[in-house]
């Protein structure tokens, strides 16, 4: 996020425009927490995880007092348009604060989920996905020295592209993600295809998924069906949320917050910006929240193929 407010504020102040850097999300617009940056605020931090602004939930704003109080300040700010950055929950708060009071507003996609229909990649995803990668990397050698199953949780909620695609990039033998069938019987289905006897030690990355109460409880149950394998969990956790930016991520916020600048002078509003094949794209709010990202079927051929 950090690189994608450096370009944000640079960008916008190379066309004139005052940027004011709204601290904590919108519970910090309701309290008015509220600092004009310059150039040099910003500076040395493209490199910094994490965000300079501060991130909270505000169940107040969820309500339409709340707003109205958010309102009144950009009001007495003399703030006219706002930028936001956040996932599909930021998105669906921007869409109906922005109609309510006809507030030009663009959104820049960020989310480690990488869930957001309209572009290709969030910017966090590619920074957790590497994240993941050098500690599965390090849990395999304690995976082949010991000869065992591990079963590795990554983040993702109800999306599978972190899951899928760290399970390729580290060669695991298999993958469960939200998109296909139950945890368990994806689970299941992988013990009963067995390991590959070339093999001393087999790891699956699991997506985390609320249908499933969590990782344990799969591998309680799978315990219970098969009592020949003891596997042993990994949860990575919040560890893959943090950290120094790939610098796939830094360019891709970089373009991306130069790009809602360039969308609001351009009177685009009610839009995220993405990219798409490596182009910047203007997609509405309402189909960035509403319609669903597809994995890519092929990717689960190629892991399915690799990991025999």
């Amino acid at each position: 996020m950090n690189a994608a407010i450096r370009a944000i504020t640079r960008a916008a102040i190379e066309k004139g425009i005052r940027v004011k850097a709204i601290q904590k999300g919108y519970k910090g617009l309701i309290a008015g927490e509220i600092k004009e940056f310059q150039s040099h605020d910003v500076s040395n931090i493209i490199q910094q995880g994490g965000t300079k602004l501060k991130s909270s939930r505000s169940s107040e704003f969820h309500t339409p007092e709340g707003r109205a109080k958010a309102y009144q300040v950009i009001k007495n700010e003399e703030i006219d348009a706002l930028v936001v950055l956040g996932g599909d929950g930021t998105f669906k708060g921007a869409e109906i604060f922005s109609k309510e009071y006809n507030l030009p507003v663009v959104g820049v996609p960020c989310t480690i989920d990488n869930d957001l229909y309209g572009t290709d990649y969030t910017i966090g995803y590619d920074t957790a996905l590497n994240t993941i990668v050098q500690a599965v990397d390090k849990i395999r050698d304690t995976a082949s020295s010991h000869e065992r199953l591990f079963i590795v949780e990554v983040m993702g909620r109800d999306a599978g592209f972190l899951a899928l695609n760290s399970a390729i990039a580290v060669g695991a033998e298999g993958a469960v993600i939200p998109e296909r069938k139950t945890h368990l019987e994806q689970m299941k289905e992988f013990i009963r295809h067995g390991f590959r006897e070339s093999k001393n030690s087999s790891i699956v990355i699991v997506a985390e998924s609320k249908s499933s109460n969590g990782t344990y409880d799969i591998v309680e149950q799978l315990q219970k069906d098969c009592p020949e394998y003891d596997p042993k969990v990994t949860i990575l956790g919040h560890i893959q949320r943090g950290g120094s930016p790939t610098a796939f991520d830094r360019i891709l916020a970089s373009r991306l917050g130069a790009a809602a600048v360039t969308a609001l002078i351009s009177d685009k509003q009610f839009v995220m910006v993405g990219v798409i094949n490596d182009k910047i794209v203007y997609v509405p709010f309402v189909e960035a929240t509403k319609k669903k990202k597809d994995i890519d079927n092929s990717l689960l051929d190629v892991l399915k193929i690799l990991s025999k």
